[in-house]
């Protein structure tokens, strides 16, 4: 246990701007309360919003944290909350603490994409605790998480949380896909938007689409929709060159990971498109088309179900029209929906001078 009888505890946490800020924000009275439970002492949580750096080696720029720390002398340890996705030994880096700087580094997208701020809670305890210790028995099993374990050198100045094997790797793509915020896709992409939207209305006003879709099996339009999905996708990485290729064989799984959550993004983002396509063309078609006149047209009488075949079809035509339309759209915009680009520019910041000697993925 800390002697802290004649001073407070005073913790500095340093998150990236975006989700990591986010949800630091969203800790800070629940942590600094159970910081203060732990050590029985006056603590102090100061957060602060800050880009965590990155060398051209693509480690982590530790020193400039210390410029941080000038501002806070007091601070007795600093933590980092980032949403670099981290990944050594084989297994995905959940955190990391170096006791010469009194400074912990806690990776947000391996621990994944639910439950991330009691995820994040558990981690800052732990990574505290292996700085400065309290009672074991009481407290140190509340913070462990059951799919991580630190490393076993426990006299070594650096130590690690990784995540197993098995599970790590799911979790930290689903957690690298929350950070990527496909929600936010939408605006970046206006020229697909428009043009998705532009198609697809036309499956309100030709009748030839109606005829088609009543002829087609539930299960072949479930496969156009998905061939549309799996267009745009793939003209989205191609035309706007979102596919990173590993020129060090060091990075080939970290980029292996950059890779699968952008394809994960930009699913997710095309099927919310898709989605919303289908339900306003289905309100278009309900408003415009008329019952009676359909009915003539398709040679039975017409159903709800036939106006929804009609905005399935509709949708898919529109997606993949989307797909053609996403190349107006700037590359840098759509390129900083993905980590790659984001990690990238960490580095050119603040070593411009430098970015020269630093290819693309490495």
């Amino acid at each position: 246990m800390l002697d802290t009888t004649s001073k407070a505890l005073k913790i500095l946490l340093v998150a990236d701007p975006g989700l990591p800020s986010r949800r630091a924000a969203s800790i800070h009275k629940r942590l600094e309360k159970l910081l203060q439970e732990a050590y029985g002492v006056t603590t102090t949580l100061h957060t602060v919003t800050d880009t965590i750096r990155l060398t051209p080696e693509r480690e982590l720029a530790l020193d400039a944290v210390d410029d941080l720390r000038s501002d806070y002398p007091d601070v007795n340890v600093v933590l980092i909350l980032t949403e670099i996705p981290r990944h050594t030994q084989g297994d995905p880096l959940v955190a990391e603490v170096h006791s010469d700087r009194n400074l912990a580094v806690v990776s947000c997208p391996t621990l994944g994409a639910w439950a991330t701020k009691r995820r994040i809670i558990k981690v800052m305890m732990s990574s505290v605790n292996k700085l400065i210790p309290w009672d074991p028995d009481e407290y140190t099993r509340r913070f462990l998480l059951r799919w991580s374990n630190w490393s076993n050198n426990e006299n070594s100045d650096h130590q690690s949380l990784h995540a197993h094997t098995v599970t790590g790797g799911p979790r930290l793509i689903l957690g690298m896909t929350m950070a990527n915020e496909p929600w936010r896709t939408a605006p970046k992409l206006s020229g697909a938007l428009a043009a998705a939207s532009a198609t697809g209305a036309f499956g309100i006003f030709y009748s030839s689409i109606w005829q088609m879709s009543t002829y087609l099996s539930t299960l072949r339009l479930l496969s156009i929709g998905a061939v549309a999905i799996i267009v745009m996708v793939s003209w989205l990485l191609v035309s706007h060159k979102l596919w990173d290729s590993p020129r060090k064989e060091r990075l080939a799984t970290v980029v292996m990971y950059y890779n699968l959550s952008t394809v994960l993004t930009l699913l997710v983002s095309v099927v919310a498109l898709y989605a919303i396509l289908v339900v306003l063309i289905l309100f278009g078609s309900l408003v415009v088309i008329d019952p009676e006149f359909m009915g003539h047209q398709i040679q039975q009488k017409a159903a709800f179900t036939n106006y929804l075949d009609i905005a399935w079809l509709s949708a898919a035509m529109g997606v993949v029209a989307g797909g053609i339309g996403a190349s107006f759209d700037s590359d840098v915009d759509v390129q900083r929906l993905t980590h790659g680009q984001r990690m990238r520019q960490r580095v050119y910041t603040d070593n411009s001078e430098k970015s020269e000697d630093v290819d693309k993925t490495s």
